[in-house]
This record gives structure tokens, C-alpha cells and sequence, in this order.
């Protein structure tokens, strides 16, 4: 199989699944596809909305203790959570992002699916997650987070694309090497990595963050009312939701 590496999910977490999740499917035309199960064992609940191909996820816990709770406590609620990519081989990434210190922090093997999780003390801004679902190499084929028909839920009359990823950190170039170096893409134009399907952009700030998500949109003025009559702050054509600032043209 040729080597291959996709923005596969972006997961953002919320103190609670409700508002976030409705606000995005309302402000972005969006569908929730899935609620997955399988993330109770780790005290979360979770709503998955396909953008094209790309899954925009929100992870919620519903107890103390959890990884993701810790996270919000840790950044004051701001931040992307994890950036989730398909490639042909999960466990030679992680054996590559291990063997520059990056630890595994979890193993997900739910056949056809296999997820390697890094850890993101060692990632910095966020999780990093590779993952492949055997005989799906098709971009529309199963992917089993996502549910059984991921696929009928898109719906592209609002948003048609999520088509990048904004990180934070004082050291922008550091982390566009470091993030390049575990993904396996060299940074171009300075700090961006560029993936057949997104593009990472590293900005200056004043921590090490997932900061905003970019998407490509039918009517920009149609999206920021709708995110104001959501009782959203709007500045220019962004707002921030989910811990992250959604940014529409």
C-alpha cells in the first residue's frame, strides 16, 4: 500500500455535549452522524458531524477524573483537543514518534479500525492520533467511529470544507517541525504542513494551543448570524465555540 497521510477528525472537548454540539450543526449546516459508546469507558460522551470528509467530533466528560477534564482545566476550556490523521501504517508512525521521545499514550484496536494515540505532554497543543481502517482506503469507505453510514450525514449546502487547522505556540517554527516530524510532512512557507486535505498553520501566541479551525463556506454573512442569533460573540468573520475560534470564508 503507498504511504499516505490525511486530516482524518478534529476532536474539540466541552464541559457539556449540549450546547456545542447543536450550536455547531445549527451555526454550520451540519449533521451529527454518530454518538459513540465506546467513549463511556473513558467517562466521556461524544457527537460526531461529518464536514465532506473530514469528522468534526465533540467529547464531553461526564464524570470526574478523565483525561479530557484535565485537558479543560489545563488550557481554561481553550484548545482543540486532538488531531486525528488515516495513514496506511498507525504503528510505524508511533514507533517513529517514539523513537524521538514521543510516548504512545493508548493503544485502540477495534477491528477493522486500529488507532495508535500519542501522548500529548510529548505532542504539545494536542493529542495526536493515527489511525487505519483495514480495506477503506477509499476517503468515503467505512470508518467506524463515525458510525455505520457516516457518509448520508454530510451535507455541504452550508459548509462545504474544513481546509485548515490554526495552532498556537511561542516558538510557531519549533512546533511546525515537531508536529512535521511525527506526521512524516516537512513544514513549507515557513510553519505550515500541508496534507492533501488540510493545512496545519503555526502562529505566534502565548501558549501551545489547537487555536482555530478554518472552513470554506457557501454564504460567510448567512454563518455569523447565525452564530449571533446563537448568542455568540462574532469579530469579522470568526467566533469562538468549543474552546476553538471557527473561522469561515
Amino acid at each position: 500500500m503507498a504511504p499516505y497521510m490525511r486530516l482524518r477528525q478534529i476532536c474539540l472537548v466541552a464541559p457539556q455535549l449540549a450546547p456545542v454540539a447543536s450550536d455547531i450543526a445549527g451555526i454550520m449546516g451540519l449533521d451529527v452522524c454518530y454518538r459513540d459508546g465506546n467513549v463511556a469507558k473513558y467517562g466521556l460522551e461524544n457527537a460526531l458531524l461529518p464536514v465532506d470528509t473530514i469528522l468534526l467530533e465533540v467529547v464531553a466528560p461526564f464524570k470526574g477524573g478523565t483525561t479530557a477534564g484535565r485537558f479543560i482545566e489545563k488550557t481554561g476550556g481553550r484548545g482543540g483537543y486532538m488531531a486525528i490523521f488515516c495513514c496506511n501504517d498507525p504503528d510505524e508512525r508511533g514507533r517513529n514518534a517514539n523513537a524521538m521521545g514521543v510516548r504512545t499514550a493508548n493503544v485502540i484496536d477495534h477491528a477493522p479500525y486500529h488507532g495508535v494515540q500519542l501522548h500529548p505532554r510529548d505532542c504539545r497543543a494536542a493529542f495526536i492520533e493515527f489511525n487505519h481502517t483495514k480495506g477503506s482506503d477509499d476517503i468515503l469507505g467505512p470508518y467506524p467511529p463515525a458510525g455505520p453510514d457516516w457518509q448520508k450525514f454530510i451535507r455541504k449546502d452550508v459548509t462545504q470544507a474544513l481546509t485548515g487547522v490554526e495552532m498556537q505556540s511561542p516558538d510557531p517554527q519549533g512546533l511546525a517541525e515537531h508536529w512535521g516530524k511525527i506526521i512524516g510532512v516537512v513544514p513549507s512557507g515557513g510553519a505550515e504542513l500541508k496534507l492533501p486535505n488540510a493545512t496545519f498553520r503555526f502562529v505566534k501566541g502565548a501558549s501551545e494551543i489547537m487555536s482555530a479551525l478554518e472552513f470554506q463556506v457557501a454564504d460567510v454573512a448567512s454563518v455569523l448570524h447565525a452564530a449571533k442569533a446563537k448568542g455568540l460573540a462574532v469579530a469579522g468573520s470568526e467566533f469562538l465555540l468549543g474552546g476553538v475560534t471557527f473561522r469561515v470564508s
